[in-house]
């Protein structure tokens, strides 16, 4: 059995301004949340400023799945777990759950679509070799963690039976 484990990439507290009239967390602040795992990720793979000086390149989010598991609270320490899920020489295909610091059952997740872009450009472009080594350190790590249940979900009602 494989002692990998995703990657803490963020921690926070809920904030009152991220919090809605219910007393949740605002759906779109979900997203900030992930947002800013997405940033550490990037630090950790090289694409900090540092690195996005150096190569002129970023990440751009092609394609995001949010699915809402669990109410989260004003002042909840919450953690992000981030699993690379596959990868080539310009993608990653990630997923987030955001989590009760400390606590395994998700609170919400997000699959995602990276790609790497040439910011002189505007282009997409194969990941610089520092980088790419990076990717595939952690691809390799990952390699053999479980699916998490909500890759690959699509939105849709059932069909009505006749």
């Amino acid at each position: 059995m494989s002692s990998a484990q995703p990657l803490t990439t963020y921690q926070t507290e809920i904030l009152a301004e991220w919090v809605d009239y219910n007393g949740h967390l605002r759906d779109a602040f979900y997203l900030l949340v992930f947002s800013f795992a997405t940033d550490a990720l990037m630090d950790q793979l090289g694409l900090d400023e540092a690195g996005r000086t150096r190569t002129g390149h970023t990440l751009y989010t092609l394609e995001c799945h949010l699915n809402y598991l669990d109410e989260v609270k004003l002042g909840e320490a919450v953690e992000v777990r981030t699993q690379l899920l596959a990868h080539d020489r310009k993608r990653m295909h990630i997923h987030h759950s955001l989590h009760r610091v400390g606590v395994a059952a998700a609170l919400a997740e997000s699959e995602q679509m990276l790609m790497n872009i040439d910011t002189r450009t505007s282009r997409s472009a194969t990941f610089d070799e520092q980088v790419l080594q990076q990717v595939l350190a952690l691809g390799e790590a990952h390699r053999d963690l479980p699916s998490p249940a909500c890759v690959g979900r699509v939105i849709g009602l059932p069909q009505a039976r006749a």
